[in-house]
């Protein structure tokens, strides 16, 4: 991607983060991540309507499922995570959402991906289990910035860090955590991976776009970077669910 157009890629982004904060049900990212098509009403769709069905039984009551369907060459691989802070009705509300709209915005396509606030649904026809996903990739930013970015900087890479630690050392890969910036503020953050990822490879995902801090929120409020296989979250706000 030339530099333009990653630029105008983020201001898109930033731009469909406002249209997210004001009307709450779209989705914040998609990809059609493969070019080629399978043939309408065909065995790679019958696989993938059976995948799309066993996520959303499988995802809700533990926040995570993967599946496959089929064999080759129609066969498909899926997964569905739900941020770990939500419950099991929104869950599987946001699974069935992500499930239904990225069938509309990718109807043929092999390998498709969408994020919500709540959840990430992911198909493909190649197996994907246990791989980091540097592909599927976007940020968010918050456009307000801070009066002494440096400092701010400093600290969201710290808690973040620390929060990365802590996600790779639990069962959901998953972590929330606080700051204190001064007597009256605080930072949150947050940090998950999906779990069909080993321990390991959770915390090389994090740390890798934790590393992206610079590129993706300098000296911003908030931010995310987003990816196929993990993300993190900053605030200066609390957005978890208590």
């Amino acid at each position: 991607m030339s530099s333009s157009n990653l630029v105008s890629s983020l201001y898109l982004v930033a731009f469909a983060f406002l249209l997210h904060t004001a009307f709450g049900a779209d989705p914040l990212f998609h990809f059609c991540s493969n070019p080629e098509n399978f043939t309408a009403n065909g065995p790679y769709e019958a696989n993938l309507n059976k995948l799309i069905s066993s996520l959303y039984v499988q995802t809700p009551p533990t926040g995570f499922g993967m599946s496959n369907v089929g064999d080759k060459p129609d066969q498909t691989y899926g997964l569905a995570l739900c941020r770990g802070d939500v419950e099991t009705s929104d869950c599987k509300t946001c699974v069935a959402d992500a499930s239904s709209e990225i069938r509309k915005r990718c109807p043929y396509n092999k390998a498709a991906i969408v994020w919500y606030d709540y959840c990430l649904f992911k198909y493909s026809d190649e197996d994907f289990f246990g791989q980091i996903d540097n592909k599927n990739k976007f940020y968010m930013l918050n456009v307000r910035s801070v009066s002494d970015p440096e400092a701010f900087n400093q600290k969201t890479k710290e808690l973040l860090s620390k929060l990365a630690k802590d996600a790779h050392a639990t069962p959901k890969l998953y972590a929330v955590g606080e700051m204190d910036l001064s007597e009256s503020e605080k930072l949150y953050g947050l940090t998950q991976c999906t779990r069909d990822l080993s321990s390991t490879d959770c915390k090389k995902c994090l740390d890798g776009i934790i590393g992206e801090l610079p590129s993706c929120c300098d000296g911003k409020e908030g931010g995310r970077v987003v990816g196929g296989s993990c993300n993190f979250r900053y605030e200066i706000y609390p957005f978890v669910n208590a």
